[in-house]
């Protein structure tokens, strides 16, 4: 039977259709997600999704392409949201381990760790700098918007949006 007969009956349901089409193409996925990832075990991770993503969604599939160009770009997706989370947590994990470094730091030259400073952390940098010159070193919005080259309404911005979410996040603790 032909690809597009296959394919058809799959996404009439024939599940029979759909695990050969799959079949059919998987050394083809495998080859190529071994080569973009460098890693034999993600690519086996990452073609079961694609495998899974491609019965889910095989009603999508409206045939301007070939099934195997389908295949990879629905490969090459789940690879790059991988990678990006993969990125995303690695940037948390490092952001953890330096805000206990500066902690146990700030601690050692018995400077104080308020709670205040806790929920400060936790703020994107974007945030947290003009809210630290403004309210603990007293610069003004536009010495800010000098030093962070930016302009004094999105200082201004920053730092109200900023203590918005300090406020929250110090509800949030007293609550726990």
């Amino acid at each position: 039977m032909d690809e597009h007969k296959q394919i058809k009956r799959a996404q009439r349901g024939d599940s029979q259709a759909m695990a050969q089409l799959l079949r059919n193409h998987y050394s083809f996925l495998m080859k190529y997600l071994i080569k973009m990832t460098m890693n034999p075990e993600i690519a086996e991770d990452v073609a079961q999704e694609t495998m899974l993503r491609c019965i889910e969604k095989i009603q999508q599939y409206n045939g301007k392409s070939k099934f195997s160009s389908w295949m990879i770009t629905i490969a090459t997706r789940i690879y790059i949201d991988q990678m990006r989370r993969i990125k995303v947590e690695k940037q948390w994990r490092d952001q953890e381990q330096a805000l206990r470094s500066t902690e146990w730091q700030l601690k050692a030259q018995q400077e104080e760790w308020t709670d205040a400073i806790q929920a400060l952390s936790r703020l994107g940098y974007e945030w947290r700098l003009p809210i630290l010159l403004k309210h603990y070193y007293g610069y003004t919005y536009d010495e800010i918007a000098d030093m962070m080259g930016i302009p004094p309404g999105t200082v201004k911005s920053r730092i109200h949006h900023g203590l918005q979410q300090l406020r929250k996040e110090m509800a949030t603790d007293e609550k726990e």
